[in-house]
């Protein structure tokens, strides 16, 4: 089993949704596209606006048996690409800088092995998902009661990593990803003449203690695992030499290791800032975005995806550490069994979320097989 015959014409799609990405939540153009080219594979059924523009398209069989999904995501992100190719972004400060086509065209690759070659029993799902790159769009897929119908026994995804050798399948057992969430925190006092900034209640000390109090948090001794708490942005009243401020904002996102340390390290934030505020007579509110659980590994599918990446000679390699970094994969994690794994993109390839950063298309064969290999597998128990 090898990459599909026509592995051109992926590769042809791939730019093709390059060059017009659509941020989160906006993902018509892309939708509207995945659902044509799965139509024409004739899927057992094929369904759209899931969660918003979610689409996903099943392969089965008359015998009942396990359901596979692999999940792919719709969105780009708010980068203006630096490239000059001739399939660049054609979208001001819009690109697929974390490799979203390429992930879409190997969830493609894998639609078009079982529209050939139907499982034996069960089915084979793919998935594909918006606004990952804001954390809401897996949560958003899993409660639309479209998806009733979709619910799997297993959910596999990929991720292509720079900094690893092309093709090089990276597992962890465990953790994979950190969970991650925006902290919004308002502060409202009362504006004042600045030369009687006595008459006003500022929040510039607040302001100045949480700037220096919130990072250190996540060096505790109540943490067992990493956990980080990083600034943002700040403001503070206007642009006003005549006005002591009122109102300020601060926008933080904390990281940690599990959900468990994140929920630790939420209550901890959300009740110094409360303090800060209290001692400095402000009013303050606190709001919280961007909400991404941390992805959690199944051992058996690690271990499958392992065997399925040595069978087509894939390099393995077992991470010792989490990424730091978050997945909206981690909503299906907390609730299926699931596995994400990574595919190197090449040690000097550019970076995720970079201005010049391209999906290597040399990666593509290597994705399609190991998940068609892995979910046949799954299928087949």
């Amino acid at each position: 089993m090898g990459i599909m015959p026509d592995s051109r014409s992926l590769i042809n799609l791939r730019k093709e949704l390059h060059k017009f990405p659509e941020l989160s939540g906006s993902e018509e153009m892309t939708s509207r596209r995945i659902y044509e080219f799965l139509g024409k594979l004739g899927p057992d059924r094929l369904i759209s606006d899931i969660g918003g523009t979610g689409v996903a398209a099943g392969f089965g069989s008359a015998n009942s048996g396990r359901r596979v999904m692999v999940r792919a995501e719709l969105d780009g992100l708010p980068v203006s690409e630096s490239n000059d190719f001739d399939y660049k972004s054609v979208r001001d400060g819009v690109s697929h800088a974390c490799g979203h086509d390429g992930h879409m065209v190997i969830a493609l690759g894998v639609a078009q092995y079982f529209a050939s070659e139907r499982p034996g029993r069960g089915e084979l799902i793919v998935l594909f998902q918006p606004s990952e790159e804001n954390g809401k769009g897996a949560r958003k897929v899993i409660n639309d009661p479209a998806f009733s119908s979709l619910q799997p026994d297993y959910v596999l995804a990929l991720h292509n990593l720079p900094g690893f050798d092309q093709n090089e399948l990276i597992l962890r057992n465990g953790v994979f990803s950190m969970a991650s969430v925006g902290m919004i925190i308002d502060l409202k006092g009362k504006t004042s003449h600045a030369a009687e900034p006595e008459n006003g209640i500022s929040p510039s000390n607040a302001v100045s203690i949480i700037l220096r109090e919130l990072p250190l948090l996540a060096e505790r001794d109540e943490f067992s695992h990493f956990t980080q708490a990083t600034i943002i942005h700040a403001k503070m009243g206007e642009v006003a030499f005549g006005t002591s401020p009122g109102q300020a904002v601060i926008m933080a996102t904390l990281r940690a290791y599990d959900d468990g340390e994140m929920k630790k390290l939420i209550s901890m934030a959300d009740r110094m800032a409360r303090d800060i505020a209290f001692q400095e007579r402000l009013d303050i509110s606190v709001h919280w975005t961007e909400e991404f659980p941390a992805t959690v590994n199944d051992k058996f599918l690690n271990r499958l995806t392992c065997k399925s990446g040595s069978s087509f000679g894939c390099k393995i390699r077992y991470i010792e550490n989490a990424f730091r970094w978050s997945e909206d994969f981690g909503w299906f994690t907390g609730k299926y069994r699931g596995l994400l794994f990574g595919i190197g993109a090449g040690k000097g390839h550019p970076e995720l979320h970079n201005p010049d950063y391209d999906f290597p298309d040399d990666i593509i064969e290597t994705g399609i097989n190991v998940l068609c290999k892995a979910s046949g597998e799954l299928l087949n128990l």
